[in-house]
């Protein structure tokens, strides 16, 4: 097979989705896959679903990835069930109420990658607006990034990929990126970088739990406003404290980066100034 066609069918949203597609191209120069997306946008209702997921299967895929948070809820369900029955290798990408389904998914003959640190949002009205929106999102998208999550999510598609350009099996993952996977997948050099980056992704597991607590507990608003405001400013100085893990690494001219190739493969490098090689 010369180029793998992946769509990915994103429903709602989690800080994972804006990003993902580029995660696999970040040269815009691969040439073993063509990615196509479809959304319901911030949406996940069955009837959404319904009206667009039909069109991932016009697009004929050779590899499906869905993104969506919380995926045992109605719209997420009905995506579950049609990858399921597709007969497409499919992989659910979600946040961490997807940890209470894993056996659902895996008797469905789904692959999963659970993000434990991709929290909840504070909606509430009187709170979240599109701004606050935007910044909380990028926030949370600090955090996976310079903590290595991105960098798992993206590995893991990437051996489906060749897999499947090979004409072999894929084995789909069965992974739940907490703050253990943090700590032994991540590309951290200095000690005191990667403890900064475990202190950050802890605290976004935090925040989902306060906005889960604003969002569907608390009743009375002058209850839940504080609660939503205090996760978002956790989910600002998680961001903070990323940046200073990142930093350490540039200080030492260690950051390491890895650039895919036209082919396909990751290359690696740590010195700035030099190019970047085959693993």
């Amino acid at each position: 097979m010369e180029q793998v066609k992946i769509v990915v069918f994103k429903c709602g949203n989690i800080a994972t989705s804006p990003l993902f597609e580029l995660l696999l191209d970040e040269l815009a120069d691969r040439q073993d896959i063509r990615v196509r997306t479809l959304t319901t946008g911030s949406k996940m209702g069955v009837e959404d679903v319904e009206e667009v997921l039909p069109k991932v299967f016009e697009l004929a895929p050779n590899l499906l990835i869905s993104i969506s948070p919380n995926p045992s809820i109605p719209g997420p369900v009905k995506v579950r069930e049609k990858l399921s029955s597709s007969g497409v290798p499919s992989v659910v990408i979600s946040d961490a109420p997807g940890k209470r389904i894993k056996t659902k998914l895996e008797a469905q003959g789904l692959g999963y990658i659970i993000i434990t640190g991709d929290p909840l949002i504070g909606a509430r009205r009187e709170f979240l607006d599109p701004i606050e929106m935007a910044i909380f999102n990028s926030n949370i998208m600090k955090v996976l990034a310079i903590t290595g999550v991105y960098r798992i999510v993206h590995q893991e598609i990437d051996k489906l990929i060749h897999a499947v350009r090979k004409g072999a099996s894929p084995v789909l993952p069965k992974l739940v990126i907490d703050v253990n996977a943090i700590r032994d997948r991540s590309d951290f050099q200095n000690p005191y970088a990667k403890a900064k980056a475990l202190a950050a992704y802890e605290m976004t597991e935090k925040i989902a739990e306060i906005n889960f607590q604003a969002c569907f507990v608390e009743k009375e608003s002058k209850k839940y406003i504080p609660l939503a405001a205090s996760a978002h400013e956790i989910a600002q100085t998680a961001a903070r404290l990323a940046e200073e893990a990142r930093e350490i690494e540039k200080y030492n001219d260690a950051l390491v980066r890895k650039p895919h190739s036209k082919k396909g493969q990751l290359k690696t490098k740590t010195k700035l100034m030099l190019p970047p090689t085959s693993d």
